[in-house]
């Protein structure tokens, strides 16, 4: 860019005091150097630069100016760095969308693989509901959701399944286990459940009160709340009981217990799937998509 090339050399002379010493910096002749600043001078209609005998000043209007278009060159070079990285797969940008499930494992080694393979990529992540994610895909705040399924979203969408898990009973550290170490759905059930809004997960919501009512016992949902790590709070200070995957034993979270339901197998799954706007060109989206290994 012409232009920019010109402020570099205003740039030049100015850190160099004089045009005969930033020409030499610069590896250009001296004549093309004056000539450069005088049509940014002509350009501007006004003087930037006070010859004397010392070399070369900055006049009040160069003053004014010199910082705005010393910022303004440097997030021009930015700008090009940017864009060089993204056309050479270096970089980019990429805004994911995540359930809390996808912190304990899935994402942290994703990430540290697209690291390696994209060095310059500018991440920003979300810790959104199901709801939110599914809002976020579908008008482009998000590039890559990764989210409870089934879940609706309009669109062309492309989706990978990472993880299926069975539910876990999780309940009070102080409370009971059978002999066998498990709890079957009607303790539960005396309990009451803490789980997730009716609008996060209704597939599966509608599951479990399906697989309690299929052992002759109903499931009442005492306390809602729309975070795992909240479900747990609630939990450990003896809102009720719960049903989350088996990776919140990760979480080693103080206060409570995780244990196998008997009647585990009429229990829906508990998936995490990656999705994400399916595009006619490669995207970060799909690579990051790639590095997600199911288990």
């Amino acid at each position: 860019m012409e232009s920019v090339r010109t402020l570099k050399y205003f740039l030049a002379v100015v850190d160099a005091g004089s045009v005969t010493g930033a020409a030499s910096h610069l590896g250009m002749a001296q004549p093309a150097l004056s000539q450069a600043i005088t049509r940014l001078e002509q350009d501007l209609g006004v003087k930037l630069l006070a010859r004397t005998r010392r070399g070369a000043a900055l006049t009040p209007a160069g003053e004014a100016i010199v910082e705005d278009i010393r910022l303004s060159v440097s997030r021009i070079e930015a700008a090009e760095r940017r864009a060089r990285d993204i056309g050479a797969q270096r970089g980019g940008r990429l805004t994911i969308g995540f359930a809390s499930a996808a912190l304990f494992e899935v994402m942290p080694k994703a990430i540290r693989a697209l690291r390696l393979e994209v060095p310059n990529v500018e991440l920003t992540l979300r810790e959104m509901s199901n709801a939110e994610q599914a809002s976020a895909l579908e008008s482009g705040e998000i590039d890559i959701g990764l989210l409870h399924t089934p879940v609706a979203v309009s669109g062309r969408m492309r989706e990978k399944l990472i993880v299926r898990e069975r539910l876990q009973a999780v309940v009070h550290e102080s409370h009971p286990l059978g002999a066998d170490g498990k709890l079957g759905l009607a303790d539960l059930a005396r309990i009451g459940l803490v789980w997730f809004p009716h609008g996060q997960l209704p597939v599966v919501r509608a599951g479990i009160l399906s697989a309690f009512r299929k052992f002759g016992c109903e499931a009442n949902i005492v306390q809602e709340a729309n975070r795992s790590l909240t479900v747990l709070a609630c939990v450990a200070s003896g809102c009720g009981a719960s049903l989350l995957p088996q990776s919140v034993k990760a979480l080693q979270f103080a206060g409570v217990r995780v244990c196998e339901v008997r009647e585990g197998d009429a229990l829906p799954f508990f998936e995490l799937s990656a999705i994400w706007p399916h595009r006619s060109r490669p995207t970060l989206a799909d690579k990051f998509a790639a590095l997600l290994s199911p288990r």
